[in-house]
C-alpha cells in the first residue's frame, strides 16, 4: 500500500459540487492499494502514519503524532498511486490491486485507524471527487508499506 501524507489546517471532499466530508487540523491520506497488498499492509500503514512525528511541540520541532495532537484523518482511496510512468506518455495501472480487493483493504485501513482512537473522515470509493486542503508547512510525505518501514 502507498500513501501521500499531507499536514493539513483543513481538507474537505466534493462530490459534484456538494461538501462530502470536511476536517480540520490533521493529515490529509491518499491511499494507493497495490496487486499483492494484505491486512498486514494496511495496519502498517495504517500505524506509521498515525505515529508520524510530523506535529510541531512548543519548542517548533516536529516531536508530536496525530495521535499526541488529537488531529483528524480525511482519508481518500486513490489508486493512480500506483501509476507508472516509465514508459510512454499514459501511465500503466497495472500494479495496482482490482477495486473489490482494494476497497477490503482501504476499508481495514480505516478501521484500524479508527480503532486507535482518531477522528476519520473520508470520500467515497470509486467517485469522481474535487479535493480541496490547506498543506500546512508544507509537510507532505510518501509512506510505502513495500518499503520495509
Amino acid at each position: 500500500m502507498r500513501a501521500v501524507v499531507q499536514r493539513v489546517s483543513e481538507a474537505a471532499v466534493y462530490i459534484e459540487g456538494t461538501e462530502h466530508s470536511r476536517i480540520g487540523p490533521g493529515l490529509l491520506v491518499l491511499v494507493g492499494v497495490a496487486q499483492g497488498d494484505t491486512p498486514n499492509d494496511a495496519e502498517l500503514l495504517a500505524n506509521k502514519i498515525i505515529q508520524q512525528s510530523v506535529f510541531e511541540d512548543s519548542s517548533g520541532r516536529m516531536n508530536l503524532s496525530l495521535l499526541d495532537t488529537g488531529g483528524q484523518l480525511m482519508a481518500v482511496s486513490q489508486f493512480t498511486l500506483l501509476g507508472d510512468c516509465r514508459k510512454g506518455r499514459r501511465p500503466s495501472f497495472a500494479k495496482a490491486a482490482p477495486p473489490e480487493e482494494a476497497r477490503v483493504l482501504y476499508e481495514h485501513f480505516l478501521e484500524f485507524v479508527r480503532v486507535a482512537g482518531v477522528s476519520v473522515e473520508t470520500g467515497v470509493f470509486r467517485a469522481m471527487m474535487d479535493v480541496k486542503s490547506t498543506n500546512h508547512g508544507p509537510v507532505t510525505l510518501l509512506i510505502d508499506s513495500d518499503k520495509n518501514f
